[in-house]
């Protein structure tokens, strides 16, 4: 039960470098929040988690060997807000940054193809916020997937 079968120092690797790998890929994969997320967004992020588990552990089962792997990953999350919360550049760059999706009344439909954005969020957000279309001074899509809307 307490048994490693793989040296300790490799559970750190590997949850280091398993970390470090989807956090790019969720940075690459856009800026959707959970609530924002579709039936196969969360089937993906779902796949991830098991797809990766063997990959953490290398196929221990132990409980040593898995306490090993979690106190590398909340290790490296506590090490990332650390860094982030003192580095803007280091912010932009895990966190991403705002994106502006239209200004003074006009939808940048190229930001909202490019972010994977349907206009049917933007026209959400506009309604939420109480906004016609005309009256929208800026849209941003913030880092963290929600849609800000600023009125004249």
């Amino acid at each position: 039960m307490f048994d490693l079968d793989l040296p300790w120092w490799e559970y750190i690797v590997r949850g280091v470098a398993v970390y470090c790998a989807l956090l790019v890929m969720m940075r690459l994969s856009g800026k959707r929040t959970i609530g924002q997320f579709t039936p196969f967004d969360l089937l993906v992020v779902m796949l991830l988690s098991e797809s990766v588990s063997p990959g953490l552990t290398g196929g221990d089962n132990s409980v040593a060997g898995g306490l090993l792997v979690v106190v590398t990953l909340v290790a490296l999350n506590v090490a990332i807000a650390f860094i982030t919360a003192r580095s803007k550049k280091a912010a932009d760059l895990v966190e991403g940054t705002a994106e502006l999706l239209g200004r003074d009344g006009k939808i940048f439909y190229d930001a909202l193809r490019r972010n994977h954005i349907p206009e049917s969020d933007l026209e959400q957000a506009l309604h939420e916020a109480d906004c016609p279309q005309e009256k929208m001074k800026y849209a941003f899509l913030e880092a963290d997937g929600n849609i800000t809307i600023l009125q004249n």
